[in-house]
């Protein structure tokens, strides 16, 4: 049995990681819910207890084996000073995950990575997470030398005011009302912005810098050659992903889809003839990530297409993390 402090408990990966831990029967002994003093004082109830949120301080860790941070600025206040505490921080923020120092972790690629933590262990980008999910099998099967990949975000990627404006813009569209922009630098309702985060060298997006970076360092591979666009879409939950990758020998499509469905946390759905293929409808509350639309790419000789989908919440972030701390265990 641990002892567990989710911090960021009141958003929304801190509220996805209580039903995750809930469900996976994760074993916790004591459970802290830390957050900041706006915050402090709400009281939540998990599995018949009524837990009060605690203000998040650098004394909050004394006694806890596994802080969960649901990401944002409490991971540069805080993560050194839980890991002085004598805790293993799990962290969904930005922070960490390109420090040589700190494994970066998706449990279905590379599981081995957690044993050489120094007290933090990062959670990559939701829809790095989505990707290599994916990728490995493929990797595995004929190893990869090129991708490219557009994303199309769900405005939960931007927490619970990406999805509350959303939901005021559709709001106020059926009334004749006035879309006004606030979360997204544009109206997000019956749009698409292609920008995530801020715009960095190249003109690339961070968003974009991260997904690049990121695989590089989760595959151990710092010569994959990777572009990425992402674009934010009017969609509530669950990212997708536009994916051609460029093998390293040649690889027939059934090949890669028996790879695909033999996978752990992959889930082919690929039948176009009867309009089957992933969506975020469906994949949305799940862990799985969800392939189909498989197919050659004819333009080069080892080149193939698939279309991704999955919940950026649980497997992008909160469920991702989990695992990672059932790996400790």
């Amino acid at each position: 049995m641990s002892n567990v402090a989710i911090v960021g408990a009141t958003g929304a990966v801190g509220q996805e990681f209580l039903k995750i831990l809930e469900e996976r029967k994760f074993p916790v002994s004591e459970l802290r819910l830390l957050a900041s003093k706006r915050s402090a004082g709400k009281r939540i109830t998990w599995q018949g207890q009524e837990l009060e949120v605690q203000e998040t301080t650098h004394e909050s860790f004394k006694g806890i084996d596994i802080a969960l941070f649901a990401g944002g600025s409490a991971s540069t206040e805080y993560a050194r000073s839980a890991v002085d505490s004598g805790a293993v921080v799990i962290d969904n923020s930005s922070a960490f995950r390109l420090d040589p120092e700190v494994p970066l972790v998706v449990p279905e690629v590379n599981p081995e990575d957690v044993k050489w933590h120094k007290g933090i262990i990062a959670n990559p980008n939701c829809s790095t997470i989505i990707m290599v999910v994916a990728l490995k099998p493929i990797y595995d099967l004929a190893g990869i030398r090129r991708v490219v990949v557009s994303t199309y975000q769900a405005v939960s990627g931007a927490g619970r005011e990406g999805i509350e404006e959303l939901g005021e813009q559709v709001k106020a569209w059926s009334q004749g009302g006035e879309l006004i922009p606030g979360v997204f630098p544009h109206q997000i309702a019956f749009n698409l912005v292609p920008r995530i985060d801020v715009f960095q060298e190249g003109d690339y997006t961070k968003e974009e810098w991260k997904m690049v970076k990121e695989t590089q360092k989760i595959f151990h591979v710092p010569s994959m050659a990777i572009t990425a666009t992402t674009v934010r879409v009017p969609v509530f939950r669950s990212h997708s992903e536009s994916i051609n990758v460029e093998t390293d020998r040649p690889v027939s499509i059934s090949e890669v889809r028996e790879a695909l469905s033999k996978a752990p946390g992959v889930i082919v759905i690929d039948d176009p003839g009867k309009d089957q293929y992933p969506m975020p409808w469906f994949s949305s509350d799940k862990d799985e990530v969800y392939v189909g639309r498989l197919r050659k790419d004819f333009s080069i000789a080892q080149g193939l297409n698939m279309w991704v989908v999955g919940d950026q919440i649980r497997k992008g972030a909160a469920t991702n993390a989990v695992q990672i701390a059932e790996l400790l265990l």
